[in-house]
């Protein structure tokens, strides 16, 4: 009997979804509570347990101009989850403001096995250097993971942030999401 290529096609996309249907154990979103081979609900990852890759950035070539920042985690430690938004805050001098989390964001839970990756992009609209009203230029940003643990401090590589208001730059935190394989 011959097999028609759409059968192969159909066939060949349900074992492939089968199989994408893993226990979200490599950096994948899960559908329900994380659990350890224990049975018992896995720890949230901590990050004396992650090595963090801080950029490069893409950064905004001009005034109003929007670049970005990518944060990638690797799990060095025993597995992980990690939900919602990192608690992110950019420093100038004596001065910080809080990174707003970006709008409509999804906060999936990400289990990390040892080695597996995420990450979150931080985003931001250049300033213009000619007006000190309306721009400020970041000495370091901040964050920490979600539930505590220390905060993690890398020196800002890029131009001037644009200013909102005098509580608020124009920037955001996007959510944690799977990175890699």
């Amino acid at each position: 009997m011959r097999t028609t290529p759409a059968a192969v096609t159909a066939a060949l996309v349900a074992a492939l979804a089968l199989t994408a249907c893993g226990g979200g154990t490599s950096g994948t979103p899960d559908e329900g509570p994380a659990t350890s081979a224990a049975g018992g609900a896995l720890a949230a990852c901590e990050a004396d347990r992650l090595t963090v890759g801080f950029g490069p950035s893409n950064a905004a070539p001009a005034a109003g101009d929007t670049g970005n920042i990518p944060v990638t985690l690797t799990n060095t430690g025993s597995t992980c989850t990690l939900q919602g938004v990192p608690a992110t805050e950019v420093h100038s001098g004596d001065t910080s403001w809080t990174v707003s989390t970006e709008e409509g964001a999804a906060e999936p839970k990400l289990t990390l096995d040892e080695s597996a990756t995420a990450s979150f992009t931080i985003t931001y609209v250049r300033g213009a250097t000619d007006d000190p009203e309306q721009a400020v230029l970041p000495d370091r940003v901040e964050f920490r993971l979600p539930g505590g643990g220390a905060a993690q401090s890398h020196e800002w590589p890029d131009a001037e942030v644009a200013v909102k208001s005098a509580e608020e730059l124009d920037m955001t935190v996007s959510a944690f999401l799977p990175s890699g394989d």
